[in-house]
C-alpha cells in the first residue's frame, strides 16, 4: 500500500461519520479563526484612535514681548490638538482634566501651566528657563495610553520649539535690519566727519603755511633788529663824540659846517627808516595776532569737534575701550595744538612790545629829523649857542644811550620771537601731520562701516518670514519605503498567520493519527508509512492555508505583493508544521504533543514577529536563529510587502530541512512503532 492511499485511508476514517466531518471542518477552520480573528481586532487601531477621549487643559496666562506683542503659546497648543482630530479631544479645565482621568472618562491629560507662555519668551531676556508640559495618566485606563500621550507630549514639544524657534529667528533677522539701518547712520555720520576733518586738514596746511611764514618774517626782524641796534650803537658813539668836540665846537664851526651840510637829509632817511621798521614790526605784530586768532579758533573748533567727534562715534556703536583709544589720540592733538597756541600768543605777545619800541624809535627819529634843520640853521649861531649845544649834546647822548639799550631788547626779543616762530611752524607741522592722519583714519572708519553695513543682511519682510521660517522648522522629512506593510494588522501577519498555521497543524494531531495502524501491522516499509501519515494531515492543512489566505486577504483586505507565491509559500510552511508535529506525535507521543505546545511558545518569543530580534535577550536571540518560524516570518513579509525575493531561497532551505529532518524522525518512529512494548498498550499519558 502507498503512501497516498494511506493517507487517503486515513481521511475517510477522519469522515466516515457526519460528527466526524465536521470535527474535520472545525480543525479545517481553527488557524482560519484564530489568524483571521487576530488580525481583524487589530487591523488598523491607529485609525481609531480619534475616538480614544483625550483631555487639554490650559492654564496659560501669556507673555508681553519687549516688542509689545503678545505671546499666547498654551491656548493655541491646545487648540492645536483639539483641531489636529488625533484622538477625541477635551479641552477642559485642570481640574476636571485630573477628575476625568481619576474618573476613566479620559484615558490622559495635557497640562500647559499658568506660565507656558513666560518661560518660553524668558529666552529673549537671556534668562532661559524650559517651559514645561504635564502629562497625567492612569494605566487603571489601560497602559497603552501612557505611551499614546508620552508621543503626544513628543509632538507638542517639537511643534512648540518650531514656533519659538521661529519667532526668535523672525527677532534676530529684524534686528539684523535694525543693525543695517544704525549702521547706515553710522556710515553716514563717519562721512560728515571725515569732510570735517578734511576741512580741518586744510585749515591746519594753512595755519602751517602762515606758522613758516611768521617764523620766517620773524627771522627777517630779528636780523633787522639786529641792524637797528648796530646803527643805535653808532648814534650813540657819535654823540658821545658830538658832546666831546662840543668843547671845540667854537674853533670848529667852519668845520661843524661843511659835515653838517648833510645831516638834515641824513636824519631824515634814518626817520623814514625808522618809520619802515616801525611799520614793518606794526605789520609782523598784526600778523603774530592774525596767527594768535587762527591758532585760538583752531583750538576752540578742535575741542568742539572732539565732542562731536565722540558723540558719533559712540552713536555709531564703538565700545567703550574704542571711544577711549580715540580719545587718548586726540588728547595727543589737543596736547600739540596747546602748545602750539601757547607759543604763538607769546609770540604775538612779544611782537606787540617790539612794534612799541619800533614806534618809539620812530618818533625819536622823526622828532632828531624836525631837529637837525633848527640845528643846521643854528650853526651860524654855533658861537651864541655853543653852550646849548653841549648841553643838546648831553640829552641826545643820554637818549641814544636809553635807545641803545631799547634797541638791544629789540634785537633779544626779535631772536626770541623767531624762535617762538620756528616753534610755531614745527608744532603747526605737527599739528598739520595728527589731522591728516586723523582725516585717513576718518576715511578708513567710514569706508571701513561702509564695508560693514554691506556685510550685515538687509531681508525684506517676506525674506525674514520664509527665513525664520526656514530657521524654526529646518528639516522637511519625507520618508519612502522599500517595502511597506501599510496597516499595524498586515505588519503583525506574517507572525499571526505563522502561528496559525502552527496550532492548526496542532490541532490536527488531537484526532489525526500519527500512523495508520493497518500499515503497522503489514510489512509496509516504514517510510511509506511515514508519508502516509503525513500526508492526510498536509491535506487538512492545506485546506486550513486556503481558507486562511482567503479570509486575510480578501475579507480582511490585506494586500499581499506576490499573492500566488505567498499561498504556495504558506502551503509550504503548513506542510512543514505538519511534518514537525506528526514526528514529535509519531516519536513521543502524548509528550511530543506536549513538546509541539512548547515549542510554539518558545518560537513565538523568539521568532521576531513584532519587535526587532536584536532587542530579543541573547539566549532568544540563538534561539531565533534556528527555530523554522523565524524563516516562515521572513519569507511571508517579502512576499507580502513586495521585498527582495532573494532571501527566500534560503527560508525555503532551512524549511526543507525541517521538513526532511521531520519526515526521517517520522520514518524513525514508524519502525519502531512496529514493535509493542507495554507503555504502548498502556501508556502512562494520553492526549
Amino acid at each position: 500500500m502507498n503512501p497516498v492511499r494511506l493517507a487517503l485511508a486515513e481521511l475517510r476514517r477522519l469522515t466516515s461519520s457526519r460528527l466526524a466531518r465536521l470535527g474535520l471542518i472545525a480543525l479545517a477552520i481553527i488557524p482560519t479563526l484564530y489568524g483571521g480573528l487576530y488580525l481583524y481586532a487589530n487591523h488598523d487601531p491607529y485609525a481609531a484612535l480619534p475616538q480614544v477621549p483625550a483631555a487639554v487643559a490650559s492654564d496659560d496666562t501669556g507673555a508681553t514681548l519687549s516688542t509689545g506683542e503678545t505671546l499666547e503659546v498654551g491656548d493655541e497648543v491646545a487648540d492645536h490638538l483639539v483641531e489636529s482630530g488625533s484622538f477625541d479631544w477635551h479641552k477642559v479645565s485642570h481640574a476636571e482634566a485630573l477628575q476625568g482621568v481619576h474618573d476613566g472618562r479620559y484615558s490622559f491629560a495635557v497640562l500647559l501651566p499658568a506660565t507656558f507662555s513666560a518661560d518660553l519668551a524668558a529666552t529673549a531676556d537671556f534668562t532661559p528657563r524650559q517651559a514645561t508640559v504635564a502629562l497625567e495618566t492612569n494605566d487603571a485606563n489601560n497602559y497603552m495610553t501612557t505611551i499614546m500621550g508620552n508621543t503626544v507630549i513628543k509632538q507638542v514639544s517639537a511643534s512648540v520649539a518650531s514656533q519659538v524657534s521661529q519667532t526668535a529667528a523672525d527677532r534676530l533677522l529684524l534686528g539684523f535690519n535694525q543693525v543695517h539701518d544704525d549702521l547706515g547712520k553710522a556710515v553716514d555720520g563717519a562721512g560728515r566727519l571725515r569732510d570735517g576733518i578734511g576741512t580741518a586738514e586744510e585749515g591746519a596746511a594753512r595755519a602751517a603755511a602762515g606758522a613758516r611764514s611768521l617764523a620766517s618774517g620773524l627771522h627777517d626782524l630779528a636780523s633787522g633788529a639786529a641792524r637797528l641796534h648796530d646803527g643805535v650803537a653808532s648814534a650813540f658813539s657819535g654823540a658821545e663824540r658830538l658832546h666831546s668836540g662840543a668843547t671845540a665846537l667854537a674853533s670848529g664851526l667852519g668845520t661843524l659846517e661843511q659835515r653838517t651840510a648833510t645831516l638834515p637829509a641824513q636824519t631824515d632817511r634814518l626817520a623814514d627808516g625808522a618809520a619802515q621798521v616801525a611799520g614793518g614790526n606794526e605789520k609782523i605784530a598784526g600778523l603774530g595776532r592774525t596767527v594768535a586768532g587762527v591758532s585760538s579758533d583752531l583750538k576752540g573748533d578742535l575741542r568742539s569737534q572732539r565732542e562731536v567727534l565722540l558723540d558719533e562715534l559712540r552713536s555709531a556703536g564703538l565700545d567703550d575701550a574704542q571711544i577711549a583709544l580715540v580719545e587718548s589720540r586726540l588728547d595727543r592733538v589737543d596736547g600739540l595744538v596747546d602748545t602750539a597756541d601757547g607759543r604763538i600768543q607769546k609770540a604775538s605777545d612779544e611782537l606787540d612790545h617790539l612794534s612799541a619800541g619800533a614806534d618809539q624809535v620812530a618818533t625819536g627819529a622823526r622828532a632828531l629829523a624836525e631837529a637837525t634843520p633848527a640845528l643846521t640853521d643854528g650853526i651860524g649861531e654855533a658861537a651864541t649857542g655853543a653852550r646849548r649845544l653841549r648841553d643838546g649834546s648831553a640829552t641826545l647822548e643820554s637818549g641814544l644811550g636809553r635807545l641803545v639799550a631799547g634797541s638791544a631788547q629789540l634785537e633779544a626779543g626779535a631772536t626770541r620771537a623767531a624762535s617762538g616762530g620756528d616753534s610755531l611752524a614745527t608744532g603747526v607741522a605737527q599739528l598739520e601731520d595728527g589731522v591728516h592722519r586723523l582725516a585717513s583714519g576718518a576715511g578708513r572708519l567710514h569706508s571701513e562701516l561702509a564695508r560693514g553695513r554691506a556685510a550685515v543682511p538687509n531681508p525684506t519682510d517676506a525674506q525674514r518670514t520664509a527665513t525664520a521660517r526656514t530657521i524654526g522648522d529646518p528639516v522637511d522629512v519625507t520618508s519612502s519605503s522599500m517595502a511597506a506593510a501599510g496597516t499595524y494588522g498586515a505588519g503583525l501577519a506574517p507572525l499571526f498567520l505563522s502561528l496559525a498555521l502552527w496550532i492548526g497543524a496542532y490541532t490536527l494531531f488531537l484526532l489525526v493519527r500519527p500512523f495508520s495502524t493497518r500499515a503497522l501491522a503489514t510489512s509496509q516499509r516504514s517510510l511509506r508509512t511515514a508519508l502516509g501519515g503525513w500526508l492526510a494531515p498536509v491535506a487538512v492543512g492545506l485546506a486550513q492555508t486556503v481558507a486562511l489566505y482567503l479570509v486575510v486577504s480578501l475579507a480582511l483586505g490585506i494586500r499581499v505583493a506576490h499573492p500566488v507565491l505567498a499561498l504556495l509559500f504558506l502551503g509550504f510552511v503548513s506542510m512543514t508544521f505538519v511534518a514537525i508535529l506528526h514526528a514529535l506525535a509519531a516519536r513521543l507521543g502524548a509528550v511530543g504533543k506536549f513538546i509541539g505546545l512548547v515549542f510554539m511558545v518558545v518560537q513565538l518569543v523568539s521568532a521576531g514577529g513584532t519587535f526587532p530580534w536584536q532587542t530579543l535577550p541573547g539566549p532568544l536571540q540563538a534561539i531565533h536563529h534556528v527555530v523554522p518560524m523565524t524563516y516562515a516570518i521572513d519569507g511571508l513579509r517579502r512576499l507580502m510587502y513586495g521585498a527582495g525575493l532573494s532571501p527566500v531561497v534560503g527560508d525555503l532551505g532551512v524549511l526543507t530541512a525541517y521538513l526532511v529532518g521531520a519526515l526521517a524522525v517520522a520514518t524513525v518512529a514508524a519502525r519502531r512503532s512496529r514493535v509493542w512494548t507495554p507503555a504502548r498498550i498502556k501508556p502512562e499519558l494520553s492526549l
